[in-house]
């Protein structure tokens, strides 16, 4: 009786039980893993993502307080010319530094991907501009671009580049914004070089040498190999360059202070609601560059990212 018990419990019969149960357990683990992190994610972002949605309706101003005002606030926003003038900077300081941060992190991630003596130091010397606050480096180019005793200054003067110092901030809009993203680019570069990075080095290298086997040189290599198969790397990295370029303000303040010039969204949202204590209209900009920010990111990711398999 015993041998027949223990046989019904391991019969075959209940294999397929066992195994869906696996299976289902199999599914649900990895939300529970990440479940911590969505909670802390939705605590952390959007909670007040929500609040500043709501808030955007009403007239939050500590001097006068009006209640539910509807979409004065969205209007008001559209209306302001100050406004529209730094949005249209900020799609340059988006175009700027997207484009060179993804080119620069490319060129240097592959130089980097050959083992040669000195690799480490050059890594650890990389990743300093991004360890370095961005008050600290907005300082460091402010000494950079100052036109008086300025480096760059002395540096052109000194190769008779120029005949006189220059004055570099505030005074054209583009070269304002190209000098001024530069800044972050210097900042925000080493993150994607060390994306791309990771990307290059999960390639095998039977690959390659497949590759020079048939005769391909370096360059063929690179846009036959490289590129494709490092594409979802360059996909994460262009959107964390995008986001941050949509997002500048500590290089802003710093270099530019209040001078319409060179002004960004997040600068004109910092003024709106803590210099002119407009709390409403700060919230319903801020609600706006989120939503823009999230559209352009996901369609930019959705456009470059492609899954590989090798």
């Amino acid at each position: 009786m015993q041998k027949e018990a223990m046989f019904r419990k391991h019969s075959p019969q209940d294999v397929p039980v066992q195994s869906r149960l696996n299976k289902e357990r199999s599914a649900v683990l990895p939300y529970v893993l990440i479940s911590p992190l969505i909670l802390f994610i939705g605590a952390l972002a959007l909670y007040p993502t929500v609040r500043t949605f709501v808030e955007s309706f009403f007239g939050v101003d500590p001097l006068n307080p009006q209640g539910f005002v509807g979409l004065q606030n969205y209007v008001s926003v559209f209306n302001n010319p100050a406004v529209i003038y730094s949005w249209v900077n900020t799609f340059l300081y988006m175009a700027f530094g997207t484009g060179l941060s993804t080119l620069v992190a490319v060129l240097v991630a592959l130089g980097l991907r050959v083992n040669f003596r000195g690799r480490a130091v050059v890594l650890a010397i990389l990743i300093l501009p991004w360890a370095l606050p961005a008050i600290t480096e907005g300082i460091i180019w402010a000494w950079i671009y100052d036109p008086s005793f300025g480096v760059l200054n002395s540096i052109l003067h000194s190769l008779h580049l120029i005949s006189h110092y220059q004055l570099w901030i505030s005074g054209n809009r583009i070269l304002t914004v190209f000098l001024i993203e530069l800044v972050q680019v210097w900042q925000m570069t080493p993150l994607s070089i060390i994306l791309i990075l990771a990307g290059l080095q999960s390639i095998p290298d039977e690959l390659y040498e497949a590759a020079r086997v048939d005769g391909a040189g370096l360059l063929r290599t690179t846009f036959t190999i490289s590129l494709p198969l490092v594409r979802p790397s360059i996909a994460v990295a262009v959107v964390q360059s995008l986001v941050a370029s949509l997002n500048v303000f500590d290089q802003v303040y710093v270099l530019n202070a209040n001078a319409t010039t060179g002004s960004s969204i997040m600068l004109q949202t910092y003024n709106i609601t803590f210099q002119n204590l407009n709390f409403g209209e700060g919230y319903a900009l801020s609600f706006i560059a989120v939503l823009i920010t999230m559209a352009i990111a996901l369609g930019l990711l959705k456009i470059t990212y492609r899954r590989v398999e090798f």
